[in-house]
């Protein structure tokens, strides 16, 4: 009892600081020279998250209050997460000589195998809730009950091969998501979070709704280098909120615009979200592709978003921020636009061909040299901020990687049970071999699961169980893709478990439901854009450039129609006919021809002919009364 009271009395802060620091130090370390085998990196990676988690969220009441240090339960739980983690590397020969399926499992393989499931179970749980832990329990238990498998089975597939726990998502967790994690934590903390709101303010606060404009642009700016919605909405809004309540915006539409603006960053390159490094693996594609499917339909979303917002100030008649209280572009540029150096310095690397885990690097290491070029920026960064990004971006690695870990099990027991064949035959007989109602019953599926779980392991769980059904159907398998990855984002913004939405209402304080309801008509476009690069693949960069260039011009004029129908606004205030003609000709203009660009060119002429006639008559009724 001694030496665990010594133990705990040694283990707080400092402890998990060192395990985090540890973490990313042996990250960098092997995207320099190159990883170990891929069983050995995926379980040091799980050990070092499964110790951080354990250390980092203890069981509630039983963390120390005068030394930090976690209760006697979870040290036994973190020693028995390391012996599971570890156990295949110590017996390493052992696995890779085994046929599994064929050799039977030891006794230590049941022990390990088991104590790995549930811990990572209950890790999980305490690092995203319950739904996704729940979720894998449900398959197990399919698996073992439903199916009829041994458990002798179930643990070779999930434990003893990389099919499982061991699988691609910890693979991409360990290769890829760890390392712009700490690239984001370092680039936040050189003092770009300054850069990315005073280029915001001085580009377009003094425009109508200026800081709702704002608030769209440094949320784009910030997602390209953090991949989270609620990351982005704590960063960002606590500064662009405040300034649209000023304005006049009301609580709910403020946090609204944040939120909706800030979920957009999973899908905005150069880093996307956690799921994007996931689905270049499944592809079999670079990462640097996948960007490249990811930015026009990126640019979408905030076009969209952004006109949105710049309607509704039009037809409440804000106004911008006075002109004196805002930051000059030249000044923000001259102190402060080397911090974007580390962005380019990834992309430039991504093009010149190399890897995204040593284009992250490349981006790391320039942090700090590009910080110090000049004296506005060298007194942010030293020692002690490098080592505190380190240790930041190791602990926002931690939910991430046992989402991936988990949803290892789901995608491991999916395959052992052959369960995405037979959904994949239900979705086509539900459907009845409609395209349409497939898409719809999958963007249902993907809204739901992702309401639940975090994105990376709801877009996993859609890749195994529905883009089968899509790509039968003929959906090309790209657009298949994005279409699941696009809604298991948007499930941030879709209530009833909206997580942008309640970071964004906890500083705006607007009431849930008016923030919901809010981001719903601001993001109504985002749930229109994954159809349209299913019937228009050229949104992704498929295809012969004047097919991209025709389908991407009929998107931008369809997404600003929906914003314009939704909000009520165009040219002027518009009328209940004039919006169900905007949105009509947004809904015709999702699937790229001649008939349906034609269709939805007649309708917004209609639209505009009546507004300029009505703004017409108004202005000879005033002339007529000012005589």
């Amino acid at each position: 009892m001694a030496l665990i009271s010594t133990l705990r009395n040694s283990w707080g802060s400092t402890t998990v600081s060192a395990v985090a620091l540890s973490m990313a130090l042996y990250h960098l370390y092997v995207a320099f020279v190159g990883p170990p085998d891929a069983l050995v990196f995926r379980a040091v990676h799980l050990a070092f998250v499964l110790a951080l988690a354990f250390l980092m969220l203890p069981l509630r009441g039983t963390r120390d209050e005068k030394t930090g240090a976690p209760g006697i339960v979870d040290l036994v739980l973190l020693a028995a997460a390391l012996g599971a983690a570890l156990y295949p590397i110590a017996v390493y020969g052992y696995i890779t000589n085994r046929i599994y399926y064929v050799d039977p499992l030891v006794t230590p393989d049941f022990v390990f195998g088991i104590l790995a499931i549930v811990l990572i179970l209950e890790a999980t749980r305490r690092a995203v809730g319950w739904a996704l832990p729940a979720t894998a329990a449900v398959f197990l238990v399919y698996a073992l009950v439903w199916k009829g498998f041994g458990v002798e089975i179930v643990l070779d597939q999930l434990y003893m091969t990389t099919e499982g726990i061991f699988g691609i998502p910890l693979a991409v967790s360990a290769t890829y998501i760890v390392l712009f994690i700490i690239f984001g934590a370092l680039v936040e903390r050189s003092g770009a979070g300054r850069l990315f709101m005073d280029f915001a303010m001085s580009l377009t606060g003094h425009a109508a709704g200026g800081p709702a404009k704002v608030a769209c642009v440094t949320s784009g700016l910030f997602g390209s280098v953090s991949g989270s919605a609620v990351a982005n909405v704590m960063t960002t809004g606590v500064f662009t909120i405040p300034m649209m309540q000023r304005i006049g915006y009301r609580r709910g539409f403020a946090g609204a615009v944040e939120a909706v603006a800030s979920t957009g960053g999973q899908i905005m390159p150069p880093i996307m979200g956690a799921a994007a490094f996931v689905m270049a693996e499944f592809l079999g594609v670079s990462y640097l592709q996948v960007a490249a499917f990811a930015l026009f339909p990126a640019l979408l979303y905030y076009v969209a978003l952004f006109m949105a917002v710049h309607f509704e100030a039009k037809r409440t008649g804000m106004k911008g921020l006075p002109r004196s209280e805002l930051p000059s572009l030249r000044k923000t540029l001259i102190e402060r636009g080397h911090l974007f150096l580390p962005l380019v310095i990834i992309i430039a690397v991504l093009l010149a061909g190399y890897s995204a885990p040593l284009s992250a690097l490349a981006g790391i290491v320039s942090v700090v040299p590009a910080a110090l070029l000049r004296s506005t920026t060298r007194s942010e960064v030293d020692l002690a901020v490098v080592a505190d990004g380190l240790i930041s971006g190791a602990k926002n690695t931690v939910a991430v990687a046992l989402a991936c870990a988990c949803a290892g099990i789901v995608v491991g027991t999916i395959t052992l049970t052959n369960l995405g064949t037979e959904f994949t035959q239900l979705v086509i007989l539900v459907s009845q071999d409609s395209l349409v109602l497939a898409l719809v019953l999958t963007m249902i599926a993907g809204i739901i699961l992702g309401m639940g779980m975090p994105t990376t392991p709801a877009y996993i769980v859609q890749v195994a169980l529905l883009v089968p059904a899509l790509v039968k159907l003929g959906v090309v398998l790209e657009a298949a893709h994005m279409f699941v990855f696009y809604y298991a984002i948007l499930s941030a913004i879709t209530p009833p478990v909206a997580l942008a939405v309640y970071a964004a209402n906890g500083i705006s304080r607007g009431g849930l439901w008016d923030t919901g309801y809010a981001a719903l008509k601001l993001g109504a476009t985002g749930y229109i854009i994954p159809f349209m690069f299913v019937f228009g693949p050229s949104i992704l960069l498929i295809g012969t450039w004047p097919r991209i260039t025709t389908t991407l011009i009929t998107a931008l004029v369809g997404v600003v129609c929906l914003a314009g129908g939704m909000t009520g606004y165009f040219l002027r205030r518009a009328g209940v006919v004039e919006r169900l003609l905007l949105i009509t000709a947004a809904l015709v203009l999702i699937k790229p021809g001649i008939v349906t660009d034609a269709v939805g060119a007649g309708l917004i002429a209609i639209v505009v002919a009546i507004q300029l006639a009505m703004g017409r008559r108004e202005a000879r009724v005033a002339g007529q009364a000012a005589e």
